[in-house]
């Protein structure tokens, strides 16, 4: 990009000093296919409040599907070996297809398009169909509960709910139709169901709505695939929370800042050139599906993955990159700590001479984890990445052109101006503090779906510090520019007056091979704070005295003496979100006793009940 710097540092610092001119070059730079119009923003010091090129038109499907060549646009693979693909120009036919099927029906701009369906080839169409037409498009992945699917979808009032017949997870199949009636049957804006059928058994229910299989919506030759521009913060997804402390926010995310944001990050930050394959391990319920699908804008061929990624065994994922020779491979920390604790070293037996770079997210990747990925997975630059669903991109992420300090993520991302703050809000140079972003940035949503005023949206970012996007993350610059993230601000711990976050403490848990994960909480004792620190141990291995007096030793040199726990506990499951994400604060209710807000929301909600039965006094 010709912004007149000569280092990252420069360009970072001119990214936020003339955020109108980086956005108006980055527009030119990523080939965006619209008109940008006059004027990059409007009340560019407004937070929240800034308009993004406030009389620019695009369509988001338009750039991602402005290839209509015979290169592969997306890889699907499951955990059964089981394979598809589709070319640019295939895929340009088919979400035509299905997009005059939606309009056929009355879809139009601004109509809502919900979708409960596994990673597959269909899900991107369904999502580049709707955006076509200007239409919202929402979705989950089909292991969500009834309720929480409803949770969602209930608060947006879509028009046509898509689903499947079932999907497959760890060698099982778990039939859907049901779920999908359901659903449909509850929301009472549903006019129109799409069944995509992901195998040949039969239905286990049936759907009462008007409905059809997706294969015949799409099925013969239709008008040519059409765009309806839009302006820059029209609707295009609508993403949630987890829903852990209640409700899910309704997150709407524009056309524009969405493209912008993800091809910044892609093309500089991640170096993703047109004809590389890029994998991330992730399902439809997360916002890292959105930013991968984003990657066709590049002309990057999409690769995806579907079902566990242990199953039939710990080589699943390797064996699609050996074969697919991908380049970019994004998986979680957790699923590297995994693999490390299981001994399966993938370089040592698979052909992973294809992969130029990896990232990582979800939750805080510890430094030995990132030595663990570079000795035993591919000695490629591995990008830690932060953000989240509410911006639908991130904070911090990679730099091709810096070097890695294992355990820190490499630097800010272009036009996010990043601090940490401390109580009263006032910037810490060096030491540990709340992750703020204090000026304006394209991806910041739209809104809140349903929140006229943006009371609900200004009290979730800007009431804690004014004039600043407070993101409920803690962390820490480090000596090389780097960031470290020490865990959710809500789930940090105060300790004689230090603040004490609870990654802090995982990280020193990951290099001890006996423990498979850990989650550690705060819980009020009569008038003292405990901490108590669960953890659930490998196959066959028990939690000894001796055990344990290691884990303490370690967490005390590793981390601080502050950081030891007053109690460690066995446990044999760990709540988690369906995005992987342990979840302190179900555990913290637990353990005071409190309901726990939206437990839909929990892939393993049963595990609550081993926290309910503890004898802790």
């Amino acid at each position: 990009m010709q912004f007149g710097a000569r280092t990252y540092d420069e360009l970072h610092r001119l990214s936020i000093e003339d955020r109108e001119g980086f956005w108006r070059a980055a527009w030119q730079f990523c080939g965006v296919i619209g008109t940008p119009g006059n004027a990059p923003c409007e009340d560019l010091d407004a937070m929240p409040g800034t308009r993004w090129f406030p009389d620019a038109q695009l369509c988001f499907a338009e750039n991602l599907l402005s290839r209509r060549d015979e290169q592969i646009a997306i890889i699907y693979r499951d955990e059964n070996d089981a394979r598809a693909s589709i070319t640019f120009a295939q895929l340009n036919d088919e979400v035509a297809a299905l997009a005059n099927y939606l309009r056929s029906i009355g879809v139009r701009a601004c109509d809502r398009v919900a979708a409960i369906l596994p990673n597959r080839i269909e899900s991107i169409v369904c999502m580049l169909a709707t955006a076509s037409l200007g239409a919202v498009f929402s979705s989950c992945s089909p292991d969500f509960g009834t309720s929480a699917i409803v949770d969602r979808f209930g608060q947006i009032s879509p028009r046509v709910l898509i689903g499947c017949n079932a999907y497959r997870y760890n060698g099982k199949r778990f039939a859907c139709t049901t779920r999908v009636r359901d659903v449909a049957n509850v929301i009472a804006s549903v006019e129109t169901v799409i069944l995509v059928r992901t195998d040949d058994e039969p239905d286990e229910g049936t759907v009462e709505h008007p409905h059809l299989d997706y294969a015949d919506c799409i099925a013969g030759a239709g008008a040519p695939l059409t765009f309806n521009r839009r302006r820059f913060d029209a609707p295009l997804f609508i993403m949630f929370s987890s829903g852990t402390t209640g409700v899910p926010k309704c997150i709407v995310h524009g056309q524009g800042g969405t493209l912008l944001k993800h091809r910044i990050e892609h093309t500089l930050h991640c170096d993703l050139r047109a004809g590389e394959r890029l994998l991330f391990f992730t399902t439809c319920g997360w916002m890292m599906w959105n930013w991968l699908v984003s990657a066709l804008a590049n002309g990057t061929t999409v690769c995806l993955y579907e079902g566990a990624p242990f199953y039939p065994d710990a080589g699943a994922l390797w064996r699609y990159i050996e074969e697919e020779r991908i380049n970019h491979v994004g998986i979680s920390p957790g699923l590297i700590s995994a693999l490390a604790k299981s001994d399966y070293g993938p370089a040592a037996r698979h052909d992973l001479g294809s992969i130029t770079s990896m990232l990582a997210t979800g939750s805080p990747l510890p430094a030995s984890s990132h030595r663990w990925a570079y000795d035993h997975i591919a000695k490629v630059r591995l990008s830690s990445i932060t953000g989240g669903t509410d911006i639908i991109g991130c904070f911090a992420l990679g730099n091709p052109c810096a070097p890695v300090y294992a355990g820190e993520i490499q630097c800010q991302g272009l036009g996010m101006d990043v601090a940490f703050v401390d109580d009263d809000g006032k910037p810490l140079s060096r030491g540990k503090g709340e992750l703020v972003c204090r000026r304006s940035f394209v991806s910041m949503p739209v809104g809140f779906w349903n929140d006229p005023d943006d009371s609900r949206y200004r009290a979730a970012y800007f009431e804690r510090f004014e004039g600043m996007w407070h993101h409920g993350d803690f962390g820490e610059f480090t000596a090389h520019g780097g960031i470290v993230i020490h865990g959710r601000s809500d789930a940090v711990l105060n300790r004689g007056g230090v603040r004490v976050g609870t990654a802090e403490i995982y990280r020193v848990i990951e290099r001890i091979v006996d423990v498979l994960e850990s989650i550690a909480v705060a819980r009020q004792k009569d008038d003292d704070i405990q901490l108590l620190l669960f953890v659930r141990m490998k196959e066959g291995v028990l939690l000894t005295d001796e055990l344990i007096g290691r884990i303490r030793s370690e967490i005390r040199s590793g981390a601080s003496p502050r950081h030891v726990p007053d109690r460690i506990i066995a446990v044999a499951d760990i709540p988690r979100t369906r995005s992987g994400k342990l979840t302190e604060i179900a555990v913290r209710d637990v353990l005071h006793g409190r309901a726990v807000a939206n437990v839909g929301a929990l892939a393993n909600p049963e595990a609550l009940d081993l926290f309910r039965n503890l004898q802790l006094d």
